[in-house]
């Protein structure tokens, strides 16, 4: 059914770029310069105590290397000659690194209703408790969206269940087969909802279903509990669900002129739109597109404490955390606050207790789950800079959103909103070198918009973020991905950064956690040619025109 509704025209995926750079050996280079950091370990009497561990410090060049291994950009021209330009980069912390992303463009269908144009698709996914659940996200949370949309434009009564009875009256009176299903956002909105918490919903019970279908008549009345620890999805299925990922989607529709921005967790999203000016110089306003959702945000312990019995109050949300312990109060997986006790106990001894191992217990204030959901925040904004449907020019001089920065938290915990509009606007002004931290605001003007909410803790920022008034900012990244990461790490403070990026795991964690970010924006192409480029940063500049 998808495959009437859309055409597939390009995508990615959680792994992209080659490496760059060959692993450096520490050992091999005995005069490598090194720097000491604290760390815990066991002492003589077996217990944890503080000792100074000394850390071989990267170069310059290896520092560039890794932090542009996994740096790639794309760009295509599509209807009304506009080129979308795209550009991911990740740098880990974990290792295995926890988080993901993923993008697909998908070409509407010649018959459908709809004025031309395009679904593209970005999302960024941060893990948390190993990497499972959020490379499975990387591979179908995008598909899942786009088939739900596709069902529900193709059987527009499919969306029904989840509309209010006023609506629900009014479609079944009113329904025009001319209007298109997606051109009401609220629409849109709802199938973004519908997916997320389906997809979650396959997530959490798969153990379970699998434990269903392995229990005989039999064994119900000997209440007998079967070892599954040797079935072929056991192992994926318990991590997938026990593992939880945070995900962060923005669906951008250039048919109706739409940006839908759904985040289920504490990944942010933020808008650049560019202001004219009188002066002509123009000024970058900074739309944040998302609350974080955590225990910190009112909006979010107002939900979780509303959902729960009055004595639970006071617990469901301890020190900004879920239960004390996760702080992201809406994520995928994380069946550990979403299971019964007694089912965990059942499934612990199905999967785990054959084979020696255990799962990891339940909350000890875990009373009424579920108390982590995955039903994403959808908001919706208009893309007024494109071409309107008859061919007529979007109105000129008038405030336009230009580019969107999607990324974990682990890039919001050394930058600010304002300051990661700031150095995408000057990267794409084409800023080279260092530039002094106060001298950007003079150089690509800022002003606040909608502040969104901080759901993080404001007393364990980063290292970068405490220096953030001193210093320079560097502009030396083609990869404007790269070029952010880079500088939440240190920017031109090379001596910070070097010593920020040699880090290994899994004492890195402390300093700075994995970093993804997709950054997205577009210009009017119609007088270049259409390419798409793919361009891992350290390789060959290699361009190959789309296949459309």
């Amino acid at each position: 059914m998808l495959r009437r509704a859309w055409k597939p025209i390009l995508g990615t995926s959680v792994l992209v770029g080659a490496p760059t750079y060959v692993y450096y050996r520490y050992y091999s280079s005995p005069t490598r310069e090194t720097f000491p950091i604290a760390i815990k370990a066991a002492g003589p009497d077996g217990k944890r105590q503080v000792v100074t561990q000394a850390i071989p410090l990267l170069t310059k060049d290896e520092v560039d290397a890794r932090i542009r291994e996994h740096a790639a950009a794309h760009s295509v021209m599509r209807h009304g000659g506009i080129v979308w330009k795209s550009a991911t980069a990740r740098l880990a912390s974990n290792d295995p690194i926890e988080d993901a992303h993923a993008s697909l463009l998908i070409e509407r269908d010649a018959s459908d209703a709809s004025p031309p144009g395009d679904y593209l698709f970005f999302a960024v996914m941060d893990g948390h408790g190993g990497p499972h659940t959020s490379r499975v996200l990387s591979d179908i949370l995008i598909p899942t969206v786009a088939m739900e949309l596709a069902s529900r434009i193709h059987d527009p009564k499919q969306g029904l269940s989840d509309a209010g009875l006023l609506a629900k009256a009014k479609s079944l009176v009113w329904r025009s087969s001319s209007t298109p299903y997606d051109s009401d956002p609220a629409n849109v909105a709802r199938a973004i909802e519908a997916a997320f918490t389906k997809l979650d919903a396959q997530i959490v019970n798969a153990p379970l279903e699998i434990l269903s279908g392995s229990v005989t008549p039999e064994d119900l009345k000997k209440k007998l509990i079967p070892d599954l620890s040797q079935h072929p999805l056991a192992t994926s299925s318990i991590q997938t669900a026990m593992s939880g990922s945070c995900a962060l989607l923005a669906l951008l529709d250039t048919s109706n002129r739409n940006m839908y921005v759904a985040v289920t967790g504490d990944s942010r999203a933020v808008a650049g739109v560019y202001e004219p000016t009188e002066d002509g110089q123009g000024v970058w306003r900074v739309e944040v597109l998302t609350e974080d959702q955590t225990g910190r945000n009112p909006s979010e312990l107002k939900r979780i404490q509303s959902e729960h019995p009055a004595d639970e109050a006071q617990t469901v949300v301890r020190n900004g955390r879920i239960l004390g312990g996760l702080e992201p109060s809406r994520a995928f997986g994380d069946a550990r606050y979403k299971w019964p006790r007694e089912v965990q106990e059942v499934l612990n001894k199905a999967f785990m207790e054959p084979k020696g191992e255990a799962m990891r217990p339940p909350p000890p204030t875990l009373k009424t789950p579920p108390y982590v959901t995955a039903t994403p925040v959808v908001t919706r904004r208009p893309l007024t800079f494109l071409p309107l449907p008859d061919g007529g020019a979007p109105q000129a001089k008038q405030p336009a959103l230009r580019f969107l920065v999607l990324a974990t938290d682990g890039l919001w915990d050394e930058l600010s909103n304002e300051e990661v509009v700031a150095l995408v606007g000057g990267h794409l002004a084409g800023l080279r070198g260092a530039v002094p931290k106060s001298d950007l605001p003079r150089l690509v003007r800022t002003t606040v918009g909608a502040a969104g909410v901080d759901g993080k803790n404001k007393d364990a920022r980063g290292a970068a973020q405490q220096q953030q008034q001193k210093g320079a900012w560097a502009f030396e990244d083609d990869n404007v991905g790269a070029h952010l990461i880079r500088n939440a790490l240190g920017g031109a403070d090379t001596e910070n950064l070097r010593k920020l990026v040699s880090i290994p795991a899994p004492h890195s964690r402390r300093f700075r956690d994995d970093i993804t970010v997709t950054v997205v924006w577009w210009e009017d192409g119609r007088e270049a040619q259409a390419e798409r480029v793919q361009i891992p940063q350290g390789q060959g500049q290699e361009q190959t025109k789309a296949k459309l």
